[in-house]
């Protein structure tokens, strides 16, 4: 049985399990999907990236989870709050949020839906000062987004990506930075 850690009126939010590998690669791995991430990533690397989730729940508490679609249980994203694992962040200790939302589930608002919960979670329970996210510029879906959720781009904190993070996309050189604080969040009508 998999460990819920937050539900929305849509979405169950959960901790990720080994066999949580095979359907990521099918449904979020995907050209689409990772158009802005660098592209199509070996099963390792998505591997890795489970693991870390998981190891992130062992030793304080978050992570990235698996997002369920609440209706079906079919797995539709993949999301959470992590310590900013970029290597060039400039600050890495930041709690950072993320999200994918499989293709055929796009336009529903199921990232905001789950980004809503999880940076209520992120201050209400992890207790983090503020949070932030990062995306490339070209990712005009994920920073409107950020700003839907009331983050404010904090140029100060962008960064340039490694070639080995672009794969074969120049264009995914600058990586923007997007910021909200407690206060802020708390404070909006």
């Amino acid at each position: 049985m998999t460990a819920t850690v937050l539900t929305t009126e849509r979405l169950i939010l959960r901790r990720i399990v080994p066999d949580d590998l095979d359907p990521h690669m099918a449904l979020l791995n995907t050209p689409a999907v990772m158009q802005h991430l660098g592209g199509v990533q070996p099963r390792s690397a998505i591997a890795a990236k489970h693991e870390a989730a998981r190891a992130g729940f062992a030793a304080e508490g978050f992570g990235f989870m698996m997002m369920e679609e609440r209706a079906t249980g079919e797995i539709v994203g993949h999301c959470g709050l992590r310590r900013a694992a970029h290597p060039l962040y400039p600050v890495p200790n930041d709690h950072e949020i993320g999200w994918l939302v499989r293709e055929d589930r796009w336009r529903r608002g199921y990232a905001l839906e789950a980004m809503r919960a999880v940076v209520d979670w992120g201050f209400a329970v992890i207790g983090a000062p503020h949070i932030v996210a990062i995306t490339c510029e070209a990712n005009v879906g994920s920073w409107r987004l950020m700003e839907r959720l009331g983050m404010e781009r904090r140029r100060d904190l962008d960064f340039p990506d490694s070639p080995e993070n672009r794969g074969e996309r120049p264009d995914l050189n600058h990586n923007i930075v997007f910021a909200i604080t407690r206060q802020q969040w708390t404070g909006r009508s």
